[in-house]
């Protein structure tokens, strides 16, 4: 199984457009559009999952598709990087106690 990033996405995209787009290349397994948590609106990306010969016959397929205007950029998803020093202290974290 593979995750592929599917970037530059029409804010108007759904997932159901998106699982559209891809199942043409094989079984998608999921299809997730990332919304922003405070709006609930698109953030102009998305992540697929398909199994690992389709999604590699997919991202050839639809990188570089015009959706709504817009040239998709779609390749493998990287892991999630854990960031450093976001949970304590540091200018972007909580504060250390004051005691």
């Amino acid at each position: 199984m593979k995750k592929i990033f599917v970037g530059n996405l029409d804010f108007a995209a759904t997932e159901e457009s998106i699982r559209a787009l891809f199942e043409p290349y094989g079984a998608v397994e999921s299809a997730k559009l990332m919304t922003d948590r405070d709006t609930g609106r698109s953030r102009g990306f998305a992540f697929v999952e398909m199994a690992d010969a389709d999604a590699e016959r997919a991202i050839a397929a639809v990188n570089g598709t015009n959706l709504g205007g817009r040239a998709l950029n779609v390749n493998l998803a990287r892991p999630k990087v854990d960031r450093a020093g976001s949970s304590e202290g540091g200018p972007r974290g909580r504060r250390p106690p004051r005691w």
